[in-house]
Order: structure tokens, then C-alpha cells, then sequence
């Protein structure tokens, strides 16, 4: 079965830990896909909406703090489209509760619309102005990291 959709590099903001959570987020997409195709009951399907949700509240979680850290100008407007999507999320989950909404291919589509579409035209904005505060792009190698620990080890005797 065909995923719902690939992660690509167009999809990235340059940024190790946030394209990382994106990828999370895509995977969780693409198995919510994958379970109705397979028509694996709404049971196992609100289970996966229930992480999705949750993964992507600790999330903005991560980006709200990181725009605040590091004086993002527009904060306050990304922040308000995560409360946005974080609400209607809210609502289908209590809809789905209530035997008023199922989870569909609709909403899929709707997901992954909104998640490309915030990416795209919002969290690459920020993406920009995190590097240039000197947001590190990627994390440090293994070695690097190594190195490092032996170095503390050094100091500590």
C-alpha cells in the first residue's frame, strides 16, 4: 500500500531536531493511512489519532519554545495556528467521542494538507531566522560527541 505521503527535503527547515519531529509526524500520518485502508477499526484508528495529537502538541511545544528563546518576531501569529489546529483536533476527538465524526480519508487529506501548508509557509520562516541567532543545523556527530565525553572525563580526575 502506498503511503499517504513521503517526507522530501522541500519539506525541510533546516533544522535537525524540528525536520526530525516532522518526519515523526508524517510517519504517524502515513500509519493512520495505512489502518483505514486496512480497514483495522476505528478503535486502532483513535489510538493513532490520539498519538498524533499528542506528538503534536509536545511539539509545537518545542517550536513555541524555540521562538521565544530566540526572539521570533512572529511568534504570537505561529502560535496562534497551533492553538488553531490544536482546538479542531480537540473538537473531532470529542465528535469522534460522541459517534458524530469517524475517521476518514477526508481527514487525512485535511492533515496532511495543513501540516505541508504550515511547513511551507510558516515554519520555514522560522527556520531562517533560528539560523541566523546561530541555531545549530544539525547535531553533533557521534565522535563529536565522544570526544567531548572524554574530554569532561579528563577534568574530572
Amino acid at each position: 500500500m502506498d503511503a499517504l505521503f513521503a517526507w522530501s527535503d522541500d519539506l525541510s527547515v533546516g533544522i535537525q531536531e524540528i525536520d526530525e519531529q516532522h518526519k515523526v509526524l508524517v510517519g504517524l500520518l502515513n500509519e493512520l493511512h495505512s489502518a483505514i485502508a486496512g480497514h483495522r477499526g476505528s478503535a486502532e484508528c483513535r489510538g493513532i489519532l490520539d498519538r498524533l495529537a499528542e506528538y503534536t502538541r509536545v511539539h509545537f511545544a518545542v517550536e513555541e519554545s524555540l521562538m521565544r528563546i530566540l526572539g521570533y518576531p512572529d511568534h504570537e501569529n505561529h502560535k496562534h495556528e497551533h492553538e488553531l489546529l490544536t482546538e479542531q483536533v480537540v473538537d473531532l476527538q470529542q465528535k469522534l467521542d460522541a459517534g458524530k465524526a469517524a475517521i476518514s480519508f477526508e481527514l487525512l487529506h485535511f492533515l496532511k494538507v495543513w501540516l505541508t501548508k504550515h511547513i511551507h509557509q510558516s515554519d520555514k520562516r522560522y527556520g531562517g531566522h533560528f539560523l541566523a541567532r546561530g541555531i545549530e543545523t544539525r547535531w553533533p556527530s557521534k565522535e563529536a560527541t565522544l570526544e567531548k565525553k572524554r574530554s569532561w572525563k579528563f577534568w574530572s580526575h
